[in-house]
């Protein structure tokens, strides 16, 4: 199976926000808003802690756990392998395991979300809190 660069964060710099992505694994923040139109039935997973998801959130994303993935790939996420999904956590490492996984059981339409809800709340909607 091949292996996503799981070391991505969003940084602030004198010139904006820094983030670098792997086209083949991972969607920039700010397609986000792109996809979410070209794609009315996509699936944004967020695959955070409980803890992280009582902190911030992105609307209409679906909370399930990283660690509850597996334990739920045959009962919902099974139904969900035609849609386009989009997957993020805190800063992206996690969210490109998951990604990596799903794609590994049959998934073809997944991607990490870049930097993860720290870069969203960075580049995209202020208004979502970040967090440590």
């Amino acid at each position: 199976m091949p292996s996503p660069d799981s070391n991505h964060s969003a940084k602030p710099n004198s010139h904006g926000i820094e983030l670098e992505i792997n086209p083949e694994w991972e969607v920039h923040p700010a397609q986000l808003a792109e996809c979410r139109t070209k794609e009315p039935n996509l699936l944004l997973l967020d695959v955070r802690r409980p803890d992280e998801f009582a902190k911030a959130q992105i609307p209409g994303a679906t909370f399930i756990p990283m660690n509850e993935i597996e334990a739920r790939l045959e009962s919902e996420l099974a139904a969900q392998k035609s849609r386009a999904i989009i997957v993020f956590c805190h800063h992206g490492a996690r969210s490109l395991r998951v990604t990596a996984f799903l794609r590994h059981h049959g998934f073809t339409n997944v991607l990490s979300l870049a930097g993860g809800i720290d870069a969203y709340s960075l580049i995209i909607d202020p208004s979502v809190p970040r967090y440590r």
